[in-house]
């Protein structure tokens, strides 16, 4: 269901009623004839967009709907268009007459949405829910980056980390959580961190690695250790073995493009992938 509604007074009463009242309802005032309500439409847009779970905007067209644009007009006491009424449970909280930017109403707004940290995470759950991990992790990092004694912060990063293979990670935030906040949810994901741990001690790997300690200089056994160690999320391992060849064989099997493979793996601003992408480019020029 949209967060963008057109209001009339067949739906006004829904829109405005006890549905909605777990969000922040902006009411705005507009006219296609008016440059500025076109201009700050355009923006609410997006705000609504960004805002999708805490946010409705709900807008009154005054040139198609006048007899409910004059009858709301006259009960809030409307001087200008555009005009924007923040509404919490039905009653009116705020008022913003008159053309605003973007920075102003993300200020006003601010006042009465939660904390950014919390909107991050519900961008960071959306995008979980959509299978979009990358966008998930660069959330709920930013999340963190704000409050790192968020609990549910925590729980969430930890269980993207776990997804994209950060176990290390992972475990660290696990790690933190006090223990009267560790509940159903936090011990679900100490048990998924314990499988795929245990994923990483895999017999191949242990073979390989074996096999490896007794030929050292050996390329073959370094890139099929290198592509176990990827698959099973150790990424920091299998990039150095992959380096090693590179070092001596630029073109050396698929060793280049298993290398440049894991570091398109990595989400956006990972520190492992900027530094291994260093130390290719370095080899290169």
């Amino acid at each position: 269901m949209t967060n963008q509604i057109q209001l009339t007074p067949d739906n006004i009463q829904q829109v405005l009623g006890e549905q909605n009242q777990d969000k922040l309802i902006l009411l705005t005032f507009f006219s296609a004839q008016n440059p500025d309500c076109v201009a700050q439409a355009s923006i609410l847009s997006n705000l609504a967009a960004a805002y999708e779970s805490h946010l409705l905007v709900a807008t009154v067209d005054c040139d198609l709907q006048q007899a409910l644009a004059s009858q709301l007009a006259q009960q809030i006491g409307l001087q200008a268009l555009p005009t924007l009424v923040m509404l919490k449970n039905g009653s009116p909280v705020d008022m913003l007459p008159g053309a605003q930017g973007e920075d102003e109403i993300k200020k006003a707004l601010a006042e009465h949405l939660p904390k950014p940290e919390v909107l991050l995470l519900d961008q960071a759950k959306q995008a979980l829910a959509a299978d979009d991990l990358n966008s998930a992790f660069s959330f709920a990092k930013q999340a963190y980056d704000i409050d790192a004694s968020n609990t549910r912060v925590k729980l969430v990063l930890a269980n993207i980390c776990i997804q994209i293979q950060k176990l290390e990670d992972a475990a660290a935030l696990l790690d933190s959580v006090d223990e009267q906040e560790q509940d159903a949810y936090y011990q679900n994901l100490q048990a998924k961190l314990i499988q795929a741990q245990q994923v990483q001690e895999s017999p191949e790997i242990k073979m390989l690695s074996s096999a490896l300690a007794e030929e050292p200089d050996n390329n073959d056994i370094k890139i099929k250790l290198a592509q176990a160690f990827g698959e099973a999320g150790r990424k920091e391992e299998a990039l150095e073995l992959l380096l090693s060849i590179l070092k001596r064989d630029m073109n050396f099997m698929s060793a280049k493009q298993d290398f440049l493979d894991i570091i398109a793996s990595l989400p956006d601003g990972d520190a492992l992938s900027a530094t291994y992408r260093r130390k290719l480019y370095s080899l290169l020029y």
